[in-house]
């Protein structure tokens, strides 16, 4: 039986190259848990606002069709990303894009239309993938402004977790206001679930640093047995999406009524063909840049990129590509790699293995949804806190005496945090870097120029539509 075990253990090893990345089974399996209890909270998200918009003939998804949807495509695209990528890289239906696709596109055409759209993204970006123009396009971006995505995410993740956390929130009517954010609800602290998320930060904070195995998850359990605990001992509001507390059934039947519900052309009637032709281009530029971001800060911090570029990156983008079209077929919106991810690597995910113990728990969460919301915000908010500041620290590798990156990067660092949006703070730091080197007599190629450019209709796209 030992034997049996040493053999099946070396053989992992190999397939993944454990030992090769510096990395153990234990870090592997504690990482790729940490990165599903990190984003689980999508199964619960993407229900609300999928199922808050209504379709052009007035039809509403279901909870429970959306949330199978969620996590059985989550499941398998993840999975597949660790056996074919063999990157610590989770994939779920992409925050941003899955408005776009309730608030945005359902209003102009079916439901299963919508879903077609989002198919053919995924079409999109996988030739792209296949053909190498996607891998040429994130390689021919100047080093200085791939560092600059890495740390503008690390604001990005840290804001995500101070926000869901409670512990910043949007100032009412901001535009009178001398803030637009600001601490707690009413601009000061209060209340049990800030508590805990004080607590959750600080215990990790401590056990970090100390460097403790498991730091993450620890937290994570810690903060997540107190808030149960404080929660059943006093009535407490303000927890947000998730009230911790045990439910009252473990295993739900998942609903597969949306798999397969797919009308790939109909959109271009519904919506006309200008309109739909926006949404696929605003679908392909925003998946296709957010997941290059995601990849390329998440790939660094695990150190499987070199000298600029990922490892495997062309396995990666195919998984990617597929992602989205996964998110059609099941009916959870596009599929993309999660910023969470980098709270397995902060744990010491370096492999596909851990991806296959996040997809397999999102399988697993097919039959156990009930268990997603035990979990508040408030104690997995602290590991994107953490792991945001943690990515932060590649700053000090920008060039900043370089006039060619340093409004550019600036720019790039600034307005993804600031606008929620990772494509936004990529697209402003290409086309003022392109703008830059033109004006200073330095041509910047034929394809910066033409990101530039594309860049430029992408901010331009509600002005051509007419909105």
């Amino acid at each position: 039986m030992t034997q049996l075990r040493t053999r099946q253990s070396s053989a992992l090893d190999q397939f993944f190259r454990i030992t090769e990345r510096g990395s153990t089974l234990g870090r592997e399996v504690r990482g790729g848990i940490t990165t599903f209890v990190a984003m689980s909270y999508i199964v619960l998200l993407n229900p609300l606002i999928l199922g808050a918009s209504a379709d052009i003939t007035g039809a509403k998804l279901t909870i429970a069709e959306i949330t199978t949807a969620t996590a059985l495509a989550a499941g398998v695209m993840t999975v597949l990303m660790g056996l074919v990528g063999n990157a610590p890289l989770a994939l779920a239906a992409g925050l941003g894009v899955n408005g776009v696709v309730a608030f945005q596109m359902a209003p102009a055409m079916t439901w299963a239309q919508a879903f077609g759209l989002v198919v053919l993204e995924g079409l999109c970006i996988v030739v792209m993938a296949v053909s190498g123009v996607r891998e040429r396009i994130i390689n021919a971006i100047p080093t200085p402004l791939k560092i600059a995505i890495t740390v503008g995410i690390g604001l990005y993740i840290a804001l995500v977790g101070l926000v869901s956390a409670g512990f910043v929130t949007r100032t009412p009517d901001a535009v009178g206001s001398t803030v637009p954010v600001r601490m707690g609800v009413d601009g000061h602290l209060s209340g049990w679930p800030i508590v805990i998320f004080c607590l959750g930060l600080l215990l990790m904070i401590v056990l970090l640093a100390r460097g403790v195995p498991g730091a993450v998850l620890i937290s994570i359990v810690v903060a997540t047995v107190v808030a149960i605990t404080v929660n059943s001992l006093f009535t407490i509001k303000g927890w947000g999406l998730v009230t911790p507390s045990l439910p009252s059934s473990v295993v739900g039947s998942p609903d597969f009524g949306l798999f397969g519900r797919v009308d790939l052309f109909g959109g271009f009637v519904s919506a006309g063909v200008i309109a739909a032709t926006i949404f696929l281009f605003t679908l392909v530029l925003s998946g296709f840049f957010d997941a290059m971001g995601t990849i390329t800060s998440v790939a660094d911090e695990a150190g499987l990129s070199h000298d600029g570029r990922v490892e495997g990156m062309g396995k990666i983008l195919m998984v990617d590509g597929a992602g989205a079209i996964a998110g059609g077929v099941t009916g959870s919106a596009p599929n993309t790699v999660f910023l969470e991810s980098a709270a397995g690597v902060g744990e010491g995910a370096r492999t596909g293995l851990a991806s296959v113990v996040t997809g397999g728990l999102f399988l697993v969460a097919l039959l156990f949804t009930p268990l997603a919301t035990v979990v508040p915000a408030q104690a997995a908010a602290p590991a994107l806190v953490v792991i945001g500041g943690l990515m932060m620290t590649q700053i000090r590798r920008i060039p900043w005496q370089d006039t060619d990156f340093t409004i550019p990067v600036f720019l790039t660092v600034a307005i993804i945090p600031f606008t929620y949006s990772i494509t936004n703070g990529i697209g402003a730091g290409l086309v003022s870097y392109v703008v830059l080197r033109i004006c200073k007599g330095r041509w910047p190629g034929w394809l910066m120029t033409g990101l530039a450019l594309m860049f430029t209709v992408y901010f331009g796209v509600d002005l051509i539509s007419g909105r």
